[in-house]
């Protein structure tokens, strides 16, 4: 196994309490075992992989790069970043949920029980939630709710409560609402099929939980529109957010700056500057980020 140690950035100011708030982490090469890579409906697949000391001290937030196999459209150039779905401690296993639709994850989709995956990780800055969090938003579409499973356990770890609002084009699509309820997560869930995913709506339905229970952190990925929403809600309400931003990656380790996308210099001005997401995030603060 190949591992190198490198430097993460803390916590942004005394008191918070994150999820990436120790100054350094391990980056290894993991030679992972496959024990299940199965269907969970018609576009996603859910890969569960035997894990080393290393991969289990994957934080929410962070994600590895993984060397995909050759399948039927042929071999992927490149590694594919993946986000973290789950780390299970007790049964030394990292999990992800992926949607299979290009090269990558088209030969990720022929991996079956015995197999073995490289997987080099965990990378990334994961999410700070601030101290003394009391209830966290979750607001994802489709499998943008992977990068934030992790956070709702972490956060109901933290004692606070969490609410999820899931946004899918189907009932069907909707994944890990059973699995967000177990962790104690309120969950809501809003489609295209039956019209309630309407930005309307769901912007209705998050200031009713807000005034319901306030909520003092909020958390998005995976919709350039619920970005959008959640900017706007979290600005008029002075909540502070977070999202993890997704892009295609050479090295993953702030190399090649292939990753380079633009940000605000600062969640009040429209000035812009350059940050690497591999490095620099995945997470970032959302008034800072820039819709596409």
């Amino acid at each position: 196994m190949l591992q190198q140690t490198m430097e993460l950035p803390s916590a942004s100011s005394a008191g918070e309490k994150g999820c990436c708030s120790v100054p350094t982490f391990s980056v290894a090469e993991n030679i992972c075992l496959v024990k299940s890579n199965e269907w969970v409906n018609g576009e996603y697949k859910h890969l569960v992989l035997d894990a080393d000391d290393v991969a289990l001290t994957a934080l929410p937030g962070q994600f590895f790069h993984l060397q995909c196999p050759p399948g039927a459209q042929g071999e992927a150039l490149l590694r594919r970043p993946m986000s973290l779905y789950r780390v299970n401690q007790s049964a030394r296993e990292v999990e992800f949920l992926y949607k299979v639709q290009g090269r990558g994850t088209g030969g990720l989709a022929t991996l079956v029980s015995g197999d073995h995956l490289n997987a080099l990780g965990p990378v990334g800055k994961g999410f700070v939630l601030p101290a003394n969090t009391k209830h966290v938003l979750l607001l994802a579409r489709g499998v943008g709710l992977a990068t934030l499973t992790p956070l709702a356990e972490f956060a109901r770890a933290m004692g606070a409560s969490v609410t999820a609002v899931l946004s899918a084009r189907s009932h069907d699509l909707i994944m890990s609402a059973d699995y967000l309820r177990g962790v104690g997560a309120s969950v809501r869930v809003v489609t295209d099929e039956d019209g309630t995913s309407a930005i309307s709506n769901v912007d209705a339905l998050i200031r009713d939980e807000h005034s319901e229970q306030p909520f003092d952190f909020v958390a998005t990925c995976g919709s350039n529109r619920l970005l959008t929403l959640l900017q706007d809600v979290s600005r008029e309400l002075g909540i502070t957010g977070q999202i993890a931003v997704e892009q295609h990656m050479g090295c993953a380790l702030g190399a090649c700056y292939a990753c380079v996308r633009p940000f605000r210099k600062g969640p009040e001005t429209e000035q812009l500057t350059y940050r690497r997401v591999c490095w620099d995030g995945p997470v970032f603060d959302l008034q800072e980020t820039v819709s596409w």
